[in-house]
């Protein structure tokens, strides 16, 4: 899955925070979830707007992010 698939930015769209995108659910939304103890189907629930796929590639974009940066 391509990052333009994943998340997107737009200044009109949330004040320009990063999103998943085609929708308005913020990418911190779902890391506020795992971090509160919430499981993804939990998450996913809650943004049916947000896919499975695109919660899960985002999560693998940012472990592999963080992993460059500590290299």
């Amino acid at each position: 899955m391509k990052k333009e698939q994943i998340v997107s930015q737009n200044p009109r769209i949330m004040n320009g925070r990063l999103v998943f995108t085609g929708t308005r659910v913020p990418v911190e939304s779902l890391i506020q979830h795992l971090a509160a103890g919430d499981s993804l189907n939990k998450f996913l629930d809650h943004f049916p707007t947000v896919s499975r796929e695109q919660a899960v590639a985002y999560l693998k974009m940012t472990l592999e992010f963080v992993d460059a940066r500590a290299a």
